[in-house]
C-alpha cells in the first residue's frame, strides 16, 4: 500500500494531540490538526478549485496545509455547539483528500469516522484519568484547577456533541468506533506512539497478505 492514515480522537487534557505529533515525527509524515479547521474556514483567498481531482496534483493540499501555523499550546472550546455544515464539509472533502494523496496522522474532527470505509486507516482514541488532564491543562495553561476542570468539561462535551451531530448519533468515546483505544496516563507517550506504530504495521501486513 503506497500510503496509510492514523486518525487520533483525544479527550482534552490526555495529550493526544502530542502523541500525535510526536507519531508523526517517528513516521516522517505529516500531523494535521487545527490546520484543517483553519483551511476550511478562510474567508479570504479560499481556493475551492483546491478540491477538483484534476486540479488536486502533486502537493498542492499539502502545501496549502503547511502555509497555516500549527497551534502547539491547548484549545479549549468554551461555546456550545452549533452545526456549520458547509465547514464541515469542507473539512470532509480535505480528510479524504489527505487520505487518498499522502501518509498522514489526522487528529480530530471525526475523521475516523470520515474514513471508516478506507482500508489503509488505523484509527485511535486517547483518554486518561482526569486528575491526569488536569494536571496537564494547569501546567500547560498557567490557570486553576477549578478553570481547567471547567475547561476539560466544556470542551469534551462540545467534541462529543459535535461527534454525534456529525456522524448521525454515534458516540465519540465508544471505543467499537477505533482500532485502538488508549489510556495516556497509563502507557506514556512514547508508549502509546509505539503501540500505534506496532497496530498500523499489523493492519498493514494483514491487507497486503490477503
Amino acid at each position: 500500500m503506497d500510503h496509510y492514515v492514523i486518525t487520533i480522537a483525544r479527550g482534552f487534557g490526555s495529550g493526544g494531540k502530542q502523541i500525535g505529533i510526536k507519531l508523526a515525527e517517528d513516521l516522517g509524515i505529516n500531523c494535521y490538526e487545527n490546520r484543517i479547521l483553519s483551511l476550511a474556514s478562510m474567508e479570504s483567498g479560499y481556493d475551492e478549485s483546491l478540491f477538483e481531482d484534476e486540479k488536486l496534483n502533486g502537493n498542492a493540499l499539502t502545501n496549502a496545509l503547511a502555509k497555516i501555523p500549527r497551534s502547539l499550546t491547548p484549545r479549549p472550546v468554551i461555546t456550545k455547539f452549533a452545526s456549520n455544515p458547509e465547514l464541515f464539509e469542507y473539512q470532509k472533502k480535505i480528510i479524504e483528500k489527505l487520505a487518498e494523496t499522502e501518509s498522514c496522522v489526522i487528529v480530530g474532527k471525526c475523521a475516523d469516522y470520515i474514513l471508516k470505509d478506507y482500508p489503509n486507516v488505523v484509527s485511535v482514541y486517547i483518554e486518561a484519568p482526569r486528575e491526569y488532564c488536569l494536571r496537564r491543562i494547569t501546567t500547560k495553561m498557567m490557570i486553576s484547577d477549578r478553570k481547567a476542570n471547567e475547561l476539560i468539561t466544556k470542551t469534551d462535551k462540545y467534541r462529543a456533541d459535535y461527534y454525534k451531530h456529525y456522524t448521525g448519533g454515534n458516540y465519540w468515546t465508544n471505543p467499537i468506533n477505533y482500532d485502538l483505544t488508549l489510556n495516556s496516563a497509563r502507557l506514556g507517550t512514547a508508549n502509546c506512539v509505539q503501540i500505534i506504530k506496532d497496530c498500523l504495521k499489523l493492519k498493514l501486513d494483514s491487507q497486503t497478505s490477503h
